[in-house]
């Protein structure tokens, strides 16, 4: 069965029910798949001094990508939140042009993106999007306010009228009848606009180890999840941001892909089964290889049962 207009399908009981309390199927690190080994090194610190050996670029797109699909192939799959990472590329000679990176740069830029976005979304009317827009790097304290006004300016123009406004607490009936499907998370806070919602709460487990991960997970769920507002469990994994990082990536026969698929299958066990003890309080789950298995199935159905 197809995912891609999953939301103009639930039952009308949902409808009315704030979207803050929906299982809503997510992506982490959205633009993964069109990392660029021809760019710079962006992460990790301690690798970005070999930027200019290709096997060294290579190994660092390994143990980056975390999606296999396009932006349009994850919301034809049902995913509905999107982790936006921007970077501005240093001596780009467009002084607006922005990209995304996890690790490396993608070849895609974001305007190019976010316009495929549009087009989606004029096709499925029904179906609200959150785009979460964050990290900004690369963003100097000289360029950052001009590149902030130019990036909004352009949300807002292409987008336009649907663009969900922060003025109300969004359900699906409110933003049929206003013609809204578009909600962007900004992570910045001088983006002051009635338009613009501000950073999403993400919370992670913050390790390679999906126990660690379901750990976290449950432990927020239980005594940290906000109220009356969006918030994402992320079924992620994560790998480490000081030497740790050499034991995955020096590791030849490997990929973040492959620890991923192994992890995948058990943790979307642990969803189920958190899920299915208070499924109002998931909201938004996060995941990579989204397009695999039966992640995003299992999300939908986590509203069946509110």
């Amino acid at each position: 069965m197809s995912n891609s207009d999953w939301m103009s399908q639930l039952p009308a009981e949902l409808h009315t029910v704030p979207l803050f309390n929906l299982a809503i199927p997510g992506s982490h690190d959205s633009m993964s798949y069109d990392l660029d080994i021809h760019s710079s090194i962006v992460e990790p610190d301690i690798l970005k001094k070999f930027s200019k050996l290709y096997f060294m670029r290579k190994v660092v797109r390994k143990w980056a990508v975390t999606q296999e699909e396009t932006i349009t192939k994850q919301l034809d799959a049902g995913v509905r939140y999107f982790d936006l990472r921007i970077a501005r590329k240093p001596n780009d000679s467009n002084p607006t042009r922005l990209y995304f990176y996890h690790g490396l740069y993608t070849r895609t830029d974001v305007e190019t993106v976010l316009q495929e976005i549009h087009d989606w979304a004029l096709l499925h009317p029904k179906e609200i999007l959150i785009l979460a827009l964050s990290h900004f790097k690369g963003f100097t304290t000289t360029t950052e306010e001009s590149l902030h006004t130019h990036l909004i300016h352009f949300i807002k123009t292409l987008f336009g009228d649907k663009l969900v406004s922060i003025s109300s607490t969004p359900t699906l009936e409110l933003c049929w009848e206003r013609g809204n499907n578009i909600i962007i998370s900004y992570d910045y806070q001088a983006a002051q606009d009635p338009e613009i919602w501000g950073n999403i709460t993400y919370c992670y487990g913050n390790s390679m180890n999906p126990a660690d991960v379901e750990r976290k997970l449950s432990d927020f769920l239980e005594k940290e999840r906000p109220s009356e507002c969006f918030f994402v469990c992320g079924l992620n994994l994560t790998l480490p941001e000081n030497a740790g990082v050499l034991k995955y990536i020096l590791c030849a026969c490997d990929t973040l892909a492959k620890v991923i698929w192994r992890s995948l299958p058990e943790l979307i066990r642990w969803l189920k089964q958190e899920g299915g003890k208070t499924p109002q309080l998931v909201n938004i789950v996060a995941s990579d290889l989204v397009t695999r298995g039966n992640f995003v199935s299992t999300v939908v159905k986590l509203n069946e049962k509110i």
